[in-house]
């Protein structure tokens, strides 16, 4: 099955209503941060499907699909080298990290980053020099910010934490509302695996924190130490 086949079942699977939804979700109006992105309303486990179904497809068929206009075609896209990476030895995990940062400007939405970042970008640097990140971290596009940020994921899960933290230094004056949630969900996400780390990083830096980020950060903490945080009183 090929690129044409996908397009297709993509078009079959349209529904219109939930497109319209969709659309004023991702935020697609003028000046808004997903202007122009296009959506035929399908749903992600749906799409996840179609993935499976066409895995097999080439880099080459996998470029024209991110750059497409349609949402759907470019998510599926990532969902196709997620898988092609999961299965892949290092030398092919190689080509498709580089594939993947190469169209990181198509990658320009943040349901696309974080359902693909850790599981390409973080893993396959999980063992390597991560110096990339802080550079895709002081990055003009915010979707390479938030890449860099959502990589850590994959850290973060098998217990590293350092650059998570480095790179949330690094944005804790970013100017984007999809970079504080960003942040404070990574932050989270180490106070689940180990609450001290990322209270210590709290008791540095709330108080310069936008207050998206600060509340995604503490979202799990017990109400009177989460209200201790949001009144300035720890």
């Amino acid at each position: 099955m090929g690129l044409a086949e996908l397009q297709k079942v993509i078009k079959q699977k349209a529904n219109k209503q939930q497109a319209e939804i969709l659309q004023r979700f991702f935020k697609t109006g003028p000046g808004e941060y997903g202007e122009g992105d296009i959506f035929y309303g399908i749903k992600v486990p749906e799409q996840r499907t179609v993935a499976h179904q066409f895995q097999n497809l080439p880099l080459n068929d996998l470029q024209i699909l991110l750059k497409s206009k349609v949402h759907e075609e470019r998510l599926i896209a990532l969902l196709i080298l997620v898988l092609k990476f999961k299965y892949a030895d290092e030398v092919v995990r190689e080509k498709l990290f580089k594939f993947y940062l190469k169209n990181s400007e198509r990658i320009n939405n943040w349901d696309l980053v974080d359902l693909s970042a850790d599981k390409i970008v973080g893993a396959f640097l999980i063992d390597k020099d991560k110096s990339l990140l802080l550079k895709m971290a002081a990055s003009s596009n915010l979707w390479e910010r938030r890449i860099a940020m959502i990589s850590t994921f994959y850290f973060i899960k098998n217990g590293i934490f350092e650059i998570t933290f480095k790179i949330a230094e690094l944005l804790l004056h970013d100017k984007h509302d999809l970079i504080h949630k960003a942040v404070g969900w990574m932050l989270r996400e180490i106070g689940k695996r180990d609450l001290e780390p990322e209270e210590e990083f709290l008791k540095l830096h709330y108080k310069q924190m936008p207050r998206t980020m600060l509340r995604y950060a503490i979202e799990r903490f017990p109400e009177a130490k989460r209200q201790a945080y949001l009144k300035g009183n720890i």
